[in-house]
């Protein structure tokens, strides 16, 4: 089940768009985004924020999902 952006804590630099239902807070560090839950994310959470970053790599770790920056190519 995903919640809508506008029913999350904070709100900070979210994309449009939805997130996993048991998010509580969005915030960013860099690039790089920290989701955190009221209880722990499952891979259905995970698949979920996967197919909204497919470029970038994501993480799982209990009660917060990573999606890490893009690594970047030298030109």
């Amino acid at each position: 089940m995903l919640q809508a952006t506008g029913e999350i804590r904070n709100p900070e630099g979210i994309p449009e768009g939805l997130w996993p239902v048991r998010t509580q807070a969005v915030s960013h560090v860099g690039d790089a985004y920290v989701v955190q839950a009221s209880g722990d994310f499952d891979l259905a959470d995970l698949t979920t924020v996967r197919c909204r970053f497919p470029d970038r790599h994501v993480t799982l770790d209990g009660d917060v999902i990573t999606v890490w920056p893009s690594t970047r190519q030298d030109e």
